[in-house]
């Protein structure tokens, strides 16, 4: 908590004054360019990723960056997802998966999670993925089985994205982008999906398209 308090008071002493334009802008409302879902690990920080300034980017964040599928729970991801659709426009969702992520892991490792209920319970909605990986990835291991689980749970989520009506609404309309991400933490790369080549690829190496 020292850091924490420590890091406030130079936000207040130091960052805001200096930025006093930009957040006298903000108080009264804001236009973010488009959703960020990631996941809750503290090694994630979706604005210096991109490089953003508050009020650019609309974030959202749980263990394992998961969308469960429309109605299976309406909740708080669901609730971020409409309203960053229908009350502020976003053109673009970016689902964004990473390296050395606790949750895949324990998706791998169901009974790693076993005394953690709610865990468990979350960590359902990636089950798809895992089923995939099973079937398709025996053959891996280690880093290679865990990199593969991720990458398959960013395109299991995005499938759960469709099922959102503002979502399937707005890209039957042609007014909406989706985008899956996988952040490596170590290199800072970031592979994005290309749906043409049925695989994740560097994202300078491609222009921006539908994942």
């Amino acid at each position: 908590m020292k850091t924490v308090m420590s890091g406030l008071a130079k936000f207040q002493d130091e960052t805001f004054p200096e930025n006093r334009d930009l957040f006298e802008r903000l108080a009264s409302g804001q236009s973010p360019e488009a959703l960020f879902i990631t996941c809750s690990d503290s090694r994630i920080d979706p604005c210096m990723l991109t490089h953003t300034k508050p009020g650019e980017i609309f974030i959202c964040r749980n263990a394992g960056n998961i969308v469960p599928a429309y109605g299976e729970v309406i909740g708080g991801v669901s609730a971020t997802i409409e309203y960053a659709i229908l009350a502020l426009g976003v053109k673009d969702i970016i689902l964004c998966g990473h390296s050395d992520c606790g949750a895949m892991r324990a998706l791998l490792n169901p009974g790693s999670v076993a005394h953690m209920p709610a865990v468990s319970a979350w960590l359902r909605y990636g089950e798809s993925a895992r089923f995939v990986v099973q079937e398709n990835h025996s053959h891996l291991s280690g880093a290679d089985l865990l990199n593969a689980m991720i990458e398959q749970n960013v395109l299991a989520q995005l499938d759960n994205l469709r099922t959102h009506p503002a979502v399937s609404a707005r890209l039957a309309k042609g007014q909406l982008n989706l985008h899956g991400w996988a952040y490596d933490i170590g290199s800072g790369e970031v592979g994005a999906f290309d749906p043409a080549q049925a695989r994740f690829v560097p994202l300078r190496e491609r222009a921006p398209a539908l994942a």
